[in-house]
């Protein structure tokens, strides 16, 4: 006969996050004694998580979180590996408190994200993994972005509607207009820049750009004479095409984004897109 009552499974299952079966299977190998039975579970669970580590996690979901004023956002992506796991309660919950606690610390990158305690001795590394644990799945944490300034936004896209968002832009202006910040969130959403300004773009990458350009022109036999400008164009075609501030804007596309901030007396500071698995 069971030596445990409903209350010490109630009490296991608060305390570890395991399922019921589970409390149940430890309680009865614990002989009843619940200080035991987590312990049993805690090392089953890390067991599980080195067994997942070489496992692939393309899934999951990006969450944001902005302050109250608008003067400050946090982007944070966490993986996992099933969609099914990605839309359950639990999941988001656990990235829902990785923004919060991105949001309070402000780490100043993803290794000092991880080691930063989460709560009492416990650093978000060990959080992870008792996610990880918990949820039967491997479970990652390696991305986020955290502006503040004068007007901080986000936008979030959906790419399935029973899943949670994909993708997640974040957005700092120099002023506030909500409408405007949404546009271009939703703009860089969907047109992925890789850059803000041609000023952005690394020299090594212009430089490369500028050999692809120049050699695929050769080859295409065009006169000598003709090559600088032919080249150029092409490198301006790239600049027009990975910078934010060259693309055409998406919601009117005979004005370029810099020339839609330019008529709304706005600048953008800097932006930051998070597609899960990519």
């Amino acid at each position: 006969m069971a030596n445990y009552t409903a209350a010490d499974v109630k009490k296991l299952r608060e305390l570890t996050g395991a399922g019921m079966m589970d409390c149940k299977k430890a309680l009865d190998e614990a002989d009843g004694n619940v200080d035991k039975a987590v312990e049993a579970l805690r090392i089953k669970g890390q067991k599980g998580v080195a067994k997942r580590e070489g496992r692939s996690a393309e899934n999951g979901a990006v969450v944001s979180l902005i302050s109250e004023d608008q003067t400050s956002g946090v982007l944070l992506e966490l993986k996992c590996e099933t969609d099914f796991v990605a839309k359950g309660e639990k999941f988001q919950n656990v990235a829902s408190t990785l923004a919060a606690h991105v949001a309070a610390t402000s780490p100043a990158d993803i290794q000092a994200l991880l080691a930063s305690e989460i709560e009492a001795g416990k650093t978000v590394q060990a959080y992870v993994d008792e996610a990880n644990a918990n949820l039967g799945e491997k479970i990652v944490l390696d991305r986020f972005a955290q502006f503040s300034g004068a007007y901080v936004s986000a936008y979030m896209h959906r790419t399935m509607p029973d899943l949670p968002p994909q993708i997640g832009v974040l957005v700092e202006l120099d002023k506030a207009d909500a409408e405007l910040a949404k546009g271009i969130a939703q703009h860089i959403a969907a047109f992925a820049p890789k850059y803000l300004s041609r000023e952005d773009v690394p020299a090594e990458v212009v430089e490369a750009e500028r050999r692809v350009a120049e050699e695929t022109t050769r080859a295409e036999g065009k006169p000598e004479a003709a090559l600088p400008k032919i080249v150029e164009g092409r490198v301006n075609g790239f600049f027009k095409e990975a910078t934010l501030l060259g693309q055409p804007y998406a919601l009117d596309n005979k004005k370029s984004v810099q020339k839609v901030l330019d008529e709304a007396g706005v600048t953008l500071k800097r932006f930051s897109r998070i597609k899960v698995g990519i």
